[in-house]
């Protein structure tokens, strides 16, 4: 197998040779972007690293719509990210929006680019959240076993650990990782888990933080601690809402902790949760433009 990375910036001058050629060859998969888009970007990225990891399985090629003005119209781009795969000379399937890094993994795997560990993880991940956590666990002992290289399946299981509520383990695992993982989509998604959760263990429990705000809803110390306690569960929209209320009753609480750990909460889900973190952001916006 080749260890040439396939990456390319497309104009109608090299679009014959570097999408509709290489086809014949190998997967090519084209984004047709613009700088401008931190989706497009952040898509971008995403598809380069992973043209370095399935080095010479396929090709990225890359369309900036705002100087390829004859390529988009060509292809009917309405919305970006637009993503096609191209195959044999032709477009095979196209993908409208963003697509975070589970969902680009497995375009490719439909192409015959993936790793065998990478469908252990999947299996792991399934076992794993219909509540057969054991056996996820062995599979991804499988896994590392087979693709030692593989540091997902490492994330997966700080993941777990983060789940079962062993933050020392989750920290103690997360803090072997290359400083290249850390910085992944999963990885930062993983560091701001692992942080609330060092901050929501020397805080009340959820059913006291429950017993406060009943006997009194306008405790903002309360509703901040929920806030975080929430995040912990996953239950983002309710954490996000407890801080609003408090930036809303007392903007100045804690000199704008609520602001802040807003500001966190958004930056931490955006590489996984982007919909749901641009609408915090714009939530946000609004309150302070307001």
């Amino acid at each position: 197998m080749s260890e040439e990375v396939f990456v390319f910036e497309i104009s109608e001058n090299n679009f014959a040779q570097a999408v509709i050629f290489n086809s014949h060859k190998l997967p090519v998969v084209v984004e047709f972007m613009a700088v401008w888009s931190e989706p497009c970007v952040m898509m971008e990225n995403l598809f380069s690293g992973l043209a370095k990891e399935f080095a010479g399985e396929f090709v990225f090629a890359k369309v900036d719509i705002d100087e390829q003005e004859k390529l988009k119209e060509q292809y009917g781009i309405k919305n970006l990210p637009t993503t096609m795969v191209f195959k044999d000379g032709e477009p095979v399937r196209t993908e409208e929006g963003q697509l975070q890094e589970v969902e680009a993994r497995a375009l490719l795997a439909d192409f015959g680019v993936y790793r065998e560990s990478d469908t252990m993880r999947e299996d792991a991940r399934e076992k794993h959240l219909s509540g057969d956590t054991p056996a996820a666990i062995m599979l991804l002992s499988e896994a590392i076993q087979k693709d030692p290289g593989n540091t997902r399946i490492a994330m997966d299981m700080t993941q777990i650990f983060i789940d079962l509520g062993e933050t020392e383990q989750a920290l103690g695992l997360f803090a072997k990782l290359p400083a290249t993982d850390k910085e992944t989509e999963m990885g930062k998604a993983l560091s701001g888990q692992l942080s609330f959760a060092q901050l929501a263990k020397d805080l009340p429990d959820l059913a006291s933080l429950t017993e406060s705000l009943t006997l009194k809803p306008d405790d903002n110390q309360a509703r901040f601690d929920m806030a975080v306690q929430q995040v912990v569960l996953y239950n983002y929209e309710d954490a996000v809402n407890h801080l609003f209320g408090i930036m809303e009753s007392e903007p100045e609480f804690k000199e704008g902790a609520a602001k802040e750990m807003i500001i966190t909460i958004t930056n931490m889900l955006a590489p996984t949760h982007y919909e749901l973190s641009a609408g915090f952001r714009q939530r946000l916006a609004n309150l302070v433009s307001s």
